[in-house]
């Protein structure tokens, strides 16, 4: 067990050390239209993810990248321990389109409930997970947060390129020119099947406030039977804070930039009025009159 959360870590390291000596401009390369950090995805990655053989017991993580999926990560596998009391953990990167491509021979090496986390937007995941009907759980945060954890990531992160200015992230950010691309596209695509039966929406705001509500919802979503008190273990054990607090243990160095803050109305120390008056205008165009707008 020890042996493989040290994987683990060693493999985020290994992908941080990769970002050494590179420019912004040489960090991204696109694929099928969207940008994506070279340290951790390729191309030959992403054609062998149509061969990930999903099964219908995964349990399937998405959010846009700094919306809390590691948060997430760190619950579900929390519950999975409580309820079958085997800690899973594997070597590989958590996030299905990062890594080599033989990784997803290996995943089948990995007992189930599987643990499957993606940034991707709904028309790029991989067909199994859609025709084995996985559950699907998706967690949105405001964008404004979302944006300004992105952004003190790539400039906090030891190796990865800073930008030279929060303005200069705030515009690549708007414009879908930064790791994973737009976040409203990210959002459209999502919108578009929140009703569907085996998708569930989570909102990062939601976890905040009441946080033993949500453990108790994604329980019941994902089918795992707990008794209240085991609930609310759980989310003792999964506050922002305690999380946090072993970051170091379960992420290695970059544990403490992955859960840095993790509040919400952060985006009020950096955002000017005009920035915030666009991004508000974008949501509208974007969101603007659907359910997850609301």
């Amino acid at each position: 067990m020890a042996e493989k959360k040290k994987d683990f870590v060693d493999e985020i390291n290994k992908a941080l050390a990769k970002s050494e000596g590179f420019t912004l401009k040489d960090l991204l390369f696109s694929y099928q239209g969207t940008p994506y950090p070279v340290t951790v995805c390729s191309a030959e990655t992403f054609q062998a993810l149509e061969n990930l053989e999903a099964r219908r017991d995964d349990l399937v993580l998405v959010s846009y990248p700094k919306c809390g999926v590691n948060w997430l990560i760190q619950i579900l596998s929390d519950l999975i321990f409580t309820t079958t009391q085997s800690k899973h953990v594997s070597a590989e990167l958590p996030f299905i389109e990062c890594g080599d491509p033989d990784k997803y021979q290996r995943m089948k090496q990995i007992p189930s409930p599987r643990i499957l986390a993606t940034h991707l937007n709904y028309d790029c995941l991989p067909k199994s997970i859609l025709k084995n009907k996985a559950k699907i759980l998706v967690l949105f945060r405001n964008p404004k947060d979302a944006a300004v954890s992105f952004f003190h990531f790539h400039n906090s992160a030891p190796s990865i390129p800073s930008y030279s200015s929060w303005d200069e992230f705030f515009s690549e950010f708007m414009n879908g020119k930064v790791s994973w691309g737009s976040y409203f596209d990210h959002a459209v695509t999502w919108n578009k099947h929140i009703e569907d039966e085996n998708i569930m929406v989570i909102i990062y705001e939601d976890l905040k406030e009441n946080l033993t509500c949500s453990v108790k919802q994604i329980a019941e979503f994902f089918g795992f039977s707990l008794t209240p008190e085991q609930i609310r273990s759980v989310a003792n054990r999964a506050t922002f804070q305690a999380v946090k607090d072993k970051a170091e243990e379960t992420h290695g160095a970059v544990g403490s930039i992955l859960f840095r803050k993790g509040v919400v109305g952060d985006w009020k120390n950096l955002f000017t009025e005009a920035q915030n008056q666009e991004m508000d205008d974008k949501f509208k165009v974007c969101l603007g009159g659907t359910k997850l707008g609301a």
